[in-house]
């Protein structure tokens, strides 16, 4: 480390629109980031985390977005409200940034080799074989399985921990002397997740790459960080040396943020009927090649797997991503073609045609995993969450307004903020009106796909807390599809583990935590307890 900082950000302020309805979203924030340092920037959706980054590179929605006061300085050269053609020169180049969501960031249309490729062609003139290798050693670096035949996937064909992978493989292709990581292992599986903060930690190492890295997994900070700065409403309220804000936290919002975890559920009720059962389910994709598109083989995203789950009761889905999870998920609700047989109440709704399903939709709703790319952006929230009652007919439009309050109090929104839209909420806030919209219809089964996945420590334990109230109160059955072992043990009665489409454990959720019996279970219970990497 040097005594001047590579980037330094001096009293920034952000506000966002003008006049009576003007939102100060980050106030007089002030930090250094020196060379082969990493610095954390923590604290609860909405506290300005992802704005302060944002602001560095000029990428926020001007002139919607202005700046009242501040400075943001890289190498001396001063960044804030800088030229387009200077902003240009730093991005990608000197500074990367790997976004928080990256399957709205990635271009549908275009395959994976495309997006890598076009950063190396576009900043670095690599062309041809060359521009080739170098992305096939990127996306290698990142740990994407199958590289040469993932080459010309599209985003839609990979899983979100892949995408994920490919977005952190596009922000290293040019070896930037600064990398923003805003959220980048949110999506994915406890083993990737140490492999990602092991290769971050490396570059940083080798290059002498500072990282800014933005989170709200106070584990990875612990582990990663050499300074951590608090953020809450906008502003800083603590930072300092990691080890000492562990170990001595001043700040009364610190104290909270420390101690906030998913707490493990009481003593449950007896289970009800049962709800889903499934039987050899199997889902394959079918592999075509050549000019006929000939089938030439299957991935078996599915494979076999059969389990049941009563009212009350909470199956936990566990595994890598690519393992199989999230197309589980969709099979049970037949929103994906599968083989094997699916009972609803006990009636088998496998062989039941779209319109034959349409009745049970109310009874059987999933949160996906990419809140911002299951919201539309066309409607406002209390539209979004209402949209179930009007489909399905549920009550006057005074009773459904009602309806729609009641589940944004629910999950901890104001009831007020209903007439504003989507891209005015933090990633945590949309994953919470995403639950609203499944919850709101009262149904008997719910697929929770990643649902804590964008949340923050605080609210993730409030979300824990909120499915268990709920479920308690209605005898929800839920499918509960998680990487982060802490949530699935603090709510699942029972654990099924997959990996490549097939079921390796299953079993009652504490027998599995403290006594898995699969090789491939303990090594991934060992790299949730143990996630070490060493800061520099």
């Amino acid at each position: 480390m040097t005594d001047t900082p590579l980037l330094s950000v001096k009293d920034l302020a952000v506000q966002f629109g003008g006049g009576a309805g003007a939102v100060m979203a980050v106030k007089d924030v002030s930090f250094t980031l020196n060379k082969g340092e990493t610095l954390a920037l923590v604290g609860e959706s909405g506290s300005g985390k992802t704005v302060t980054a944002l602001s560095i590179l000029g990428l926020l929605p001007y002139p919607l977005a202005r700046h009242p006061s501040g400075s943001i300085t890289y190498s001396g050269q001063e960044l804030l409200n800088a030229p387009e053609p200077t902003l240009r020169r730093v991005r990608g180049n000197r500074i990367g940034m790997v976004f928080q969501e990256p399957m709205t960031s990635l271009n549908p249309l275009h395959n994976i080799e495309k997006q890598v490729g076009e950063v190396l062609e576009i900043h670095a003139g690599i062309t041809g074989e060359a521009k080739r290798a170098r992305v096939l050693e990127l996306l290698k670096l990142v740990g994407l399985p199958d590289v040469e035949t993932r080459l010309t996937a599209l985003p839609h064909e990979l899983s979100g921990g892949q995408r994920q992978r490919v977005m952190i493989a596009m922000a290293l292709a040019l070896n930037p002397d600064i990398l923003i990581a805003d959220e980048p292992t949110t999506a994915l599986d406890v083993t990737i997740q140490a492999q990602i903060l092991e290769l971050l930690a490396d570059l940083k190492k080798r290059l002498g790459m500072a990282l800014l890295f933005i989170t709200h997994d106070l584990t990875i900070v612990r582990r990663i960080a050499d300074r951590v700065c608090v953020m809450k409403d906008g502003a800083i309220v603590e930072q300092g040396a990691v080890a000492d804000i562990f170990a001595k936290p001043e700040h009364d919002y610190t104290k909270r943020l420390l101690a906030a975890e998913p707490k493990p559920k009481g003593t449950r009720a007896a289970a009800g009927a049962e709800i889903v059962a499934v039987e050899d389910l199997k889902v394959w994709f079918p592999i075509r090649r050549g000019v006929i598109r000939r089938t030439v083989g299957y991935i078996k995203a599915v494979d076999g797997v059969s389990f049941s789950v009563a009212a009350g009761r909470t199956i936990g889905v566990v595994g890598e991503s690519g393992s199989g999870k999230t197309t589980l998920g969709l099979a049970l609700l037949r929103l994906i073609g599968s083989e094997g047989i699916i009972r609803f109440e006990g009636q088998r709704i496998d062989g039941l045609s779209a319109q034959g399903v349409r009745p049970l939709r109310r009874h059987m709703q999933i949160v996906f995993q990419d809140p911002f790319g299951s919201l539309s952006p066309r409607l406002s929230i209390g539209q979004i969450v209402g949209e179930g009652l009007t489909v399905h007919n549920l009550g006057a439009a005074s009773e459904r307004d009602e309806r729609v309050a009641e589940a944004l109090r629910e999950v901890g929104l104001d009831p007020a903020a209903r007439n504003r839209y989507p891209h005015e909420f933090s990633g945590g806030q949309r994953q919470r009106i995403a639950i609203a919209r499944a919850m709101v219809l009262r149904p008997k089964f719910i697929v929770l796909d990643e649902p804590t996945s964008a949340l923050d420590v605080s609210v993730q334990a409030q979300i824990v807390d909120l499915l268990r109230d709920l479920q308690a109160k209605y005898s929800l059955a839920y499918l509960f599809i998680s990487h982060d072992l802490r949530v699935v043990r603090a709510l699942a009665d029972s654990i099924i583990v997959m990996k490549d489409g097939t079921v390796r454990e299953t079993g009652e959720a504490e027998q599995v935590f403290t006594a898995p019996r699969d090789p491939y279970t303990k090594a991934l219970m060992a790299a949730a307890l143990h996630l070490k990497v060493t800061p520099s």
